[in-house]
């Protein structure tokens, strides 16, 4: 399983119970829509079941809210993993099954689109996973609509103000006022490559 893998070559470090008792895990990203590349990185999504006593503290004798608390397991991440001998590099988020659970529930855009990305997404799946993906849709309600209409309007923000970034750039590099329009750009651009031309011929 490629968490074991990578935890052996001592690439990753997860809580040492993790690997053993994931449940599931998937490509997420560019490469479930289809639009990877072979320098895109893999957002590798998915959740684990830690041991019954982080489930159900009172079975080590703690009593919430009372004495001293324990550290909760809530997900485990780590970015930028590079695997030489693959040649990827890996993003990963494994969360507690309460935790996944909670945000699938809540229809998370993420959570949910990790149970229904194709199936050559599917890196790993138990039998407890595949049971979960089968009943997939008894997570979705109307709720969902909010929070994925939020979710598209956030990553429309966020690709306009990429993109104007990026125009931002190119003005200042052609020296071209930020008021012009694309159109007014494009007739600059045309005039002075015409210009330029006809420099090269004179100069012939």
């Amino acid at each position: 399983m490629l968490l074991n893998k990578l935890k052996n070559k001592s690439l990753i470090h997860p809580p040492h119970w993790l690997p053993d008792n994931c449940v599931y895990l998937v490509q997420m990203g560019s490469v479930a829509y289809g639009v990877s590349n072979d320098s895109s990185d893999m957002d590798i999504y998915g959740y684990c079941i830690p041991p019954k006593e982080m489930v159900f503290p009172h079975l080590s004798g703690e009593i919430f809210g009372f004495g001293k608390q324990k550290k909760r397991f809530e997900q485990w991440q780590e970015h930028h993993i590079n695997d030489p001998e693959s040649r990827k590099e890996y993003d990963f988020s494994v969360y507690n099954i309460v935790k996944y659970f909670g945000l699938v529930m809540e229809n998370n855009p993420n959570m949910v689109d990790s149970l229904f990305v194709p199936q050559r997404c599917i890196v790993h799946s138990t039998q407890i996973g595949e049971m979960v993906r089968e009943k997939r849709k008894l997570f979705l309600h109307k709720g969902c609509f909010q929070k994925f209409k939020g979710y598209a309007f956030q990553s429309l923000h966020k690709a306009k103000t990429k993109k104007l970034g990026r125009f931002s750039g190119f003005c200042k590099e052609h020296n071209i006022s930020m008021r012009v329009t694309l159109e007014e750009v494009r007739r600059e651009i045309d005039a002075r490559k015409k210009t330029k031309q006809t420099r090269v011929a004179k100069s012939d």
